[in-house]
């Protein structure tokens, strides 16, 4: 493991990254900033590949905020189930279409602040949707990124919250985007959460914290 400064890091590590993932598919299928919106809401402790068999049958009965209003919560809840959260998560389809209707127009904001103000639209969420429906700069961290950047030795946050501040210092505004999509793609293959061998990982066995190693 080499002695590098932060800024060497980072530096190998967005390389390594831009190597092995040179184009970054959005996870999840979407046709516009609406369907995105409901399947990053839908995807909430739920995998990408499950939300993506389950957001075509959604959008067969509606996939548009005017038509998602008029449908019963009920049947959306049962159509949705899969995902888990179903309650909760119908309920905000529901009210959100309703919201983007009366308020909007029926079109998604592109604003921070009114993103997250929407039911069940939280700042994870809401930066999805701005970086990838908009190309808005944004660093959406969920768990799994989190969980990478103190591996790295990026931050030593506590929470999202806080390690969204660590990596939006280190790394150039106009690379989050791309990077936040690239360090998702990098942890299912190469640094998983368990079963992980640090000294096989190409970014762990050079960059990661020493405690990885005892």
């Amino acid at each position: 493991m080499r002695r590098v400064t932060k800024q060497q890091k980072v530096k190998a590590i967005t390389e390594i990254l831009e190597s092995y993932y040179p184009e970054v598919p959005v996870p999840l299928d979407h046709k516009d900033p609406y369907t995105l919106l409901v399947a990053v809401l839908l995807s909430a402790q739920c995998t990408d590949e499950r939300v993506n068999r389950i957001t075509p049958l959604l959008f067969e009965r509606a996939d548009n905020p005017k038509d998602m209003a008029q449908v019963p919560v009920d049947e959306i809840r049962e159509i949705i189930r899969p995902c888990g959260l179903s309650p909760r998560k119908s309920a905000a389809i529901s009210e959100l279409s309703n919201i983007l209707v009366e308020k909007y127009g029926g079109a998604v904001p592109e604003e921070m602040e009114a993103l997250e103000a929407l039911p069940g639209v939280g700042h994870k969420t809401a930066s999805v949707v701005m970086s990838q429906a908009f190309g808005e700069p944004a660093f959406p961290v969920d768990t799994h990124i989190h969980r990478l950047a103190y591996r790295w030795g990026l931050s030593t946050g506590k929470n999202v919250q806080r390690t969204e501040y660590d990596l939006k210092r280190l790394f150039p505004k106009e690379l989050w985007n791309k990077l936040h999509l690239q360090i998702i793609f990098f942890g299912r293959e190469y640094c998983p959460a368990r079963g992980h061998d640090p000294r096989e990982c190409p970014i762990c066995s050079q960059y990661g914290r020493k405690t990885l190693f005892k």
